[in-house]
This record gives C-alpha cells, sequence and structure tokens, in this order.
C-alpha cells in the first residue's frame, strides 16, 4: 500500500512541476532545450510524470517479491532503489537526444529551418516512429513490459546490486519499446504539454490497459498518418506550435518593437529641441 501511495504520489508530484515548469514555454518543434542543468532536471521530472504510472505493475511486484524475500532471511530492498536504476536509464537516453540537439545547434543546418524543410523533417520522424511500433523489437520490448512477473521469475537478483540491475534492464526494455514514441514528442515539440500528455497516454494504454498490444496497429497507422498531415499542412494540425508563431513570444517581441521605437521618438524630439 505505501509503495503504490509514494508511487502514484510521486507521479502526480512530477505533473504538477512539469506543468509549473513548463507554463508560457515554446512548445513547439525544435524548442530550445536550455542549458544542460536544467534540462537534465525537467527532463527526469517528464520521465516521472510520464513513467511511472505505467512501470507501476512492474514495481508493486518487485516490492512484494522483496518483502517476502525478507521474510525469508534475503535482504529486503527498497523499491526505490529499483525505480532510481529505471529512470537513469530514461535519463541516459535525454542526455543522447540532448547531445544531438546541441550537434544540430553547433552546425546550424539551414535546411532544418521551419520556412524550409521542417515540417517534412518533423513529419517524417513522427511518420519512422509508427513504423517502428511495427518492428518485431517493438514487439519482444513491449511483451517484456507487459509481463512484469514473467521479469521477476526469470530474472530476479536479490541485493541492492541486483535491484540496480534489474531497474536498468527493465529501463532498458521501455526504452526499447517507447523510444520512438519519445521521438514523437521530440519532432512535435518537447515542452508541449498537450503533446506530452498523449503520449503519455499511448504508453499507458500499451503496456497496462489488458488490451492495449492489440491497438499497436492502430497506433502505427495514426502516427504515420499524423507524420503525412504535417508535413503536407502543418498549420492545419491542432496544436501543433509552428516556429515563430508562439503568441507569448509574438507579444513580446511587439512590445520590445514598441518600446524600442517609442525610445527612438523621444530621442528625436530631445534632439529638435536641443540648441
Amino acid at each position: 500500500m505505501w509503495t503504490a501511495t509514494w508511487l502514484l504520489g510521486g507521479a502526480l508530484i512530477a505533473w504538477i512541476v512539469t506543468v509549473d515548469r513548463m507554463r508560457g514555454m515554446d512548445g513547439g518543434p525544435g524548442t530550445d532545450l536550455g542549458g544542460l542543468g536544467w534540462y537534465v532536471g525537467i527532463w527526469v521530472t517528464m520521465m516521472g510524470a510520464m513513467m511511472l504510472p505505467s512501470v507501476f505493475p512492474m514495481v508493486l511486484l518487485f516490492g512484494r517479491v522483496s518483502s517476502e524475500g525478507g521474510r525469508r532471511g534475503e535482504p529486503v530492498v527498497p523499491t526505490w532503489v529499483f525505480v532510481t536504476a529505471y529512470l537513469a536509464v530514461w535519463t541516459v537516453y535525454g542526455l543522447a537526444a540532448y547531445g544531438l540537439y546541441r550537434v544540430v545547434r553547433t552546425f546550424d543546418f539551414g535546411f532544418l529551418a521551419w520556412d524550409r524543410a521542417g515540417p517534412y523533417v518533423v513529419g517524417g520522424a513522427v511518420a519512422a516512429a509508427g513504423l517502428y511500433e511495427l518492428t518485431p523489437l517493438k514487439s519482444i520490448c513491449l511483451r517484456h513490459c507487459r509481463s512484469p512477473l514473467h521479469f521477476v521469475l526469470g530474472g530476479w537478483r536479490p541485493g541492492w546490486r541486483g535491484a540496480l540491475r534489474m531497474g536498468s534492464e527493465h529501463g532498458a526494455y521501455c526504452v526499447g519499446c517507447c523510444w520512438g514514441l519519445m521521438i514523437v514528442l521530440f519532432a512535435l515539440g518537447v515542452m508541449s504539454l498537450f503533446w506530452m500528455a498523449l503520449v503519455a497516454a499511448v504508453i499507458f494504454v500499451q503496456k497496462v490497459i489488458p488490451w492495449g498490444e492489440r491497438l499497436t496497429t492502430a497506433f502505427a497507422v495514426a502516427l504515420v498518418a499524423l507524420g503525412i498531415w504535417v508535413a503536407a499542412a502543418p498549420g492545419s494540425v491542432p496544436d501543433l506550435t509552428q516556429p515563430g508563431s508562439n503568441p507569448a513570444m509574438n507579444m513580446k517581441m511587439n512590445t520590445d518593437k514598441t518600446s524600442t521605437d517609442k525610445m527612438t521618438t523621444d530621442k528625436m524630439t530631445i534632439d529638435k529641441m536641443t540648441p
């Protein structure tokens, strides 16, 4: 009971923090990821919000088996050790994505601009993620994520080191299952609360809902269709913030321009009045 409480409570807190920190940010493709420290903090928080609900069955089972082992004299390992190792794997994935982002920023590939090939690149990434849903690797990783009992019975390792290894292994399978969906999030706007919630919902359905595995093909078709839609008519895609169209940013730019124009006018007036 305690495990369920802190796990779901942690996910809720992560969502609250994420919503607060993302308020007013640019939620479109090519979002500035900021400095490494800030990015790692928000990424880990996002993974807590998005992934803890879907990993809930596995963590509960781990805690139960660990407690039963304690009654037999084996060391009892807190479930947070398993969860920490699991989130560490997702952090590595996030760092790899950040590194790729910095490479793209450094070399300034002009064709990626939104007014050039940007929509086609984003649409292609989303469609590719949809095609990955149909691959054997996706199927293997999804079956593992949906079968925590098989994982525990076949790969239980006692002690803290065992818990860290099990959490890392489960995290690796989870990355194998969901990395394509995370590409969708990065492509459409990693700081967009709408796309973050949508991707999290798809992950939860696939991994937790009893009939979720049957929807893999439907999700694949939907992602390919969405990719084509983004490439063909990005302006008509709901909740897709196109670069340069953020209202808050435009308001700030207009305000800055107005202030600059006023300062220029005042200066010219003073110059005319000065003998």
